[in-house]
């Protein structure tokens, strides 16, 4: 695993640096356990992924509003959707799907080789693409696509986090995980849906609950 910032980085927000410390110790309370994930919440400065209205509150356990009628969601979704794709392991590339402001992004970046976000609304993309690069994450490759529809015969997945919820697991995705490979999507009704892991053995995919959670609806298109 592996990510690269810029030192000066290290030094962004370091007001907000003792905050982050608390939210970290929220989150090991909330029953994140995964030390790397947290370590990696600890170094990302979320209120740098928000708009600047809503800086103060960055790191509430809270969804913001981000525009285009998305969100940035709440720190314990991005910890667990990142706990459960490592499951305890290295990863080597990564799948996002729906980058938003990338956010979930720039914290995976601390966890995997290197990652790839797709993100179907094309302002959002860019201004994901600028925060990233503002702060020296260099192993994140932002794309402005339609995730839906995202497919490969020749790369897949390590682990694959979906920041958007649905009925069901878009079937494309599937044929993107590796053997063995981790998917963690939302799953349910755009009232309630839970965090939901999928993994891959072979040709064959099982399934298991966790936490309540409320995504975004998973939509098609480009905007």
């Amino acid at each position: 695993m592996s990510s690269t910032f810029h030192r000066a980085a290290a030094g962004i927000g370091m007001a907000s640096e003792r905050t982050r410390l608390r939210m970290v110790a929220r989150l090991r309370e909330q029953g994140i356990r995964d030390e790397t994930v947290l370590t990696a919440m600890a170094q990302v400065p979320r209120h740098l992924f928000v708009e600047e209205a809503f800086a103060s509150r960055a790191y509430e356990d809270t969804a913001l509003p981000i525009g285009f009628g998305q969100t940035i969601s709440q720190p314990f979704a991005v910890a667990r959707s990142c706990e459960l794709a490592r499951g305890g392991k290295s990863i080597g590339l990564a799948l996002e799907i729906g980058g938003g402001c990338g956010y979930q992004a720039a914290v995976l970046a601390r966890l995997a080789r290197e990652v790839y976000t797709i993100e179907r609304i094309g302002a959002l993309a860019a201004k994901a693409r600028q925060t990233l690069s503002s702060i020296g994450v260099s192993n994140v490759k932002v794309r402005y696509a339609d995730g839906r529809e995202a497919a490969s015969n020749v790369v897949q997945f390590d682990a694959i986090l979906v920041a958007a919820g649905g009925s069901i697991v878009p079937p494309n995705l599937l044929g993107l995980l590796s053997d063995g490979g981790r998917m963690v999507i939302p799953l349910g009704t755009p009232e309630h849906q839970r965090l939901t892991l999928v993994t891959r053995t072979g040709d064959n995919f099982q399934q298991q609950a966790f936490d309540d959670v409320v995504f975004v609806p998973l939509k098609s298109g480009q905007e």
